[in-house]
């Protein structure tokens, strides 16, 4: 080989490879994860387990763009994540979904929905939902008859119990506000409904019950609830307030009890799905994932500190018991 040729040929490869490396960077796969509440790390740690299952390791093989805000601002976020052209968007709850939805109609969507995403309107069908997404159903709503009956087990008395809703959070809060006003029906309990938005009117809401005096606290699903989860438990406590929610991250802050799916599975499982379409499958093809694991959680040693005895039989059924 002539020198010239080889001195050109080093510089070639020299020039090229910056232009491969590139290449390859970019042929890794993203996805955008989109939530309207901080991420908890225990349940992105299931996430990312399932991805790894699926072949996909994050920082290797497949990148991960985190992005969370306010209801408000979650619109302008699903439209980066779109003109980025992720390959997958993992959509954490119905306003995520809902601003992903509109943001593209291509990219598939994995959402986490807390009822049915049928009539919420996310897809046409459980089992073959059509379109660029699919999803898991943690029943939120469906269960509110039911954390109503297990509060009234701790706290027979109870006649009046006040309901904490997010209303910018409207789809949730319709759907709870109907199953709440039925069950309080059935089981002779008034409900107070208080419309909370942020950490300073969940603050004035406490602040109202100091005339009101309900017997308990029922608290709504929603992004704001888990987010405020320190505040609530806090407050109930200094109120002594009982607090039910569908939450066990409440509860774990020291709320007294929850009931509802184990929302660390639910991430699991849309790592399960997000991995699948990475492989390449369709989310028009993919059922719609219906939670199975769902939960009772008491926390005793708040039932002690105000005062309620937990019967033996909820302490026997009970997923895990704090003490």
């Amino acid at each position: 080989m002539r020198r010239r040729d080889f001195i050109q040929g080093v510089a070639f490869a020299s020039t090229a490879w910056p232009f491969a490396a590139r290449a390859q960077r970019q042929a890794m796969p993203v996805i955008g994860f989109l939530a309207p509440v901080s991420l908890n790390e225990d349940q992105l740690r299931g996430f990312r387990q399932s991805l790894k299952e699926a072949g996909f390791v994050e920082g290797e093989n497949v990148a991960i763009l985190y992005r969370s805000a306010e209801t408000d601002r979650l619109p302008a976020l699903a439209d980066d994540l779109a003109r980025l052209r992720v390959a997958v968007i993992a959509a954490i709850a119905p306003p995520a979904a809902f601003a992903a939805k509109a943001a593209t109609t291509t990219i598939p969507i994995v959402f986490i929905a807390p009822e049915d995403p049928v009539k919420l309107g996310l897809v046409s069908s459980l089992s073959r939902p059509g379109g660029n997404l699919t999803g898991i159903n943690i029943f939120a709503a469906e269960l509110v008859m039911k954390r109503l009956q297990l509060l009234r087990e701790v706290v027979p008395a109870a006649a009046r119990v006040a309901v904490l809703v997010d209303p910018t959070n409207t789809t949730t809060t319709k759907t709870t506000l109907e199953e709440a006003e039925s069950a309080a029906r059935a089981m002779g309990l008034q409900i107070q409904v208080l419309n909370v938005r942020n950490g300073r009117e969940i603050g004035a809401a406490f602040a109202a019950f100091e005339r009101e005096r309900p017997d308990a606290l029922f608290v709504s699903i929603g992004a704001l609830f888990t987010d405020r989860r320190v505040q609530l438990a806090t407050l109930a406590a200094r109120h002594m307030i009982p607090l039910t929610s569908g939450n066990r991250q409440i509860t774990e802050a020291g709320g007294l009890m929850s009931y509802g799916a184990n929302i660390t599975d639910a991430f699991r499982q849309v790592g399960v799905y997000a991995g699948r379409i990475l492989n390449g499958a369709k989310p028009a093809d993919l059922p719609v994932v219906q939670a199975s694991k769902i939960e009772l959680v008491i926390n005793t040693e708040t039932a002690r500190m105000l005062r309620l005895t937990v019967p033996p039989t909820l302490l026997a059924a009970a997923d895990e018991v704090i003490e």
